[in-house]
């Protein structure tokens, strides 16, 4: 992994904020163009928004891109561009909580800092063979306890990153390897055979789903309509065929016509169905039904987005979109040639 190739704070701060919620492999090649981009907090704080949305694209969980850019510009400002160096600046950046805090301080500048992740609380829920849920807030401040009291102040951040590993590499979520497991002898889950009962968590919910409209609204000179939502909120900043979730009683193409009169304050004529594309989302799923449509009235206004631009095929990969959006844009190509 390239980031465990040095303790420079800023890489051992992007590859950490990268891999939440990500897998490695997916990261790699992010963070190797992310550097070569972005090499310095400097270069990160003074880049435009919508670039470094566009180097993030496809990593998802957006957000994180945009804390990342707050975050070099309020280093720059009030730490001469480099990270703090110790836990309560580094908490007060945007984007960065106490495991990711805590894995800056241990990794970058060797504090004895203890971290928090799924494969840490797997590992301790396990080697205490832990009943309580973890979910709940009492069960992460214990086990937040267990962390810190394990935590060495000499390479602590070596020692950080061999308990993540464990859990990514060993003490799997369905599976174990216990046998190769350097701390066997010391687990109570293994003792008791309850290691796959472990860590405990409330039954999941049932996954919402939402049967949404996008439009490839083109005008006169077969120009392509695209929108850029709000910052805040999912998927903030980001490009996208406008549209929007169908209300109950309503047909797809009524709830296109009504989200781009809302969002936009223009008249469309909405036409064939082009590609329907599933996605799935932390708390919710969607089916993003995309029809081809056509201007047809009115002033643009900005009610719905921040912004607004009319592109070709050929123009449209400056600006930053989502998995789905991108889909749509590569059927579309397929469909030109």
């Amino acid at each position: 992994m390239p980031w465990r190739q040095t303790a420079e704070p800023y890489r051992v701060w992007i590859s950490e904020i990268m891999l939440q919620q990500t897998q490695v492999a997916t990261v790699i090649p992010y963070y190797e163009r992310w550097m070569t981009q972005f090499p310095t907090v400097h270069t990160l704080a003074t880049a435009d928004l919508n670039t470094i949305l566009k180097a993030w694209e496809g990593l998802g969980y957006y957000s994180r891109a945009r804390n990342i850019h707050r975050a070099a510009q309020q280093i720059v400002e009030q730490h001469d561009g480099n990270l703090p160096n110790n836990l309560p600046d580094l908490l007060a950046l945007p984007g960065i909580g106490p495991y990711t805090a805590g894995a800056i301080a241990s990794i970058a500048f060797g504090l004895p800092a203890p971290v928090l992740d799924g494969n840490v609380i797997r590992v301790l829920s396990r080697l205490t063979d832990l009943p309580d849920d973890t979910t709940q807030t009492a069960t992460k401040k214990q086990l937040w306890a267990m962390a810190a009291a394990l935590v060495p102040a000499v390479r602590p951040g070596d020692f950080n990153q061999a308990l993540m590993e464990l859990g990514q590499r060993i003490c799997q979520p369905t599976k174990t390897a216990c046998h190769h497991c350097p701390v066997a002898a010391y687990c109570q889950a293994r003792e008791h055979g309850t290691q796959l009962e472990r860590p405990v968590r409330p039954p999941r919910k049932n996954t919402p789903h939402y049967d949404v409209a996008a439009g490839v609204i083109t005008r006169a000179d077969g120009k392509i309509l695209i929108t850029r939502r709000p910052l805040d909120g999912l998927l903030g900043g980001l490009w996208e065929f406008p549209g929007g979730k169908q209300e109950t009683g309503e047909t797809l193409p009524q709830t296109l016509v009504r989200e781009i009169k809302e969002e936009l304050d223009i008249t469309i004529t909405p036409g064939a169905k082009l590609i329907a594309i599933k996605h799935a989302y932390t708390h919710f799923r969607i089916t993003l039904h995309t029809f081809a449509a056509h201007y047809t009235t009115g002033d643009i206004q900005h009610i719905g987005i921040i912004d607004h631009a009319w592109v070709t095929l050929d123009t449209i990969d400056q600006y930053a979109f989502a998995a789905t959006d991108l889909a749509i844009i590569a059927h579309l190509r397929t469909a030109q040639t």
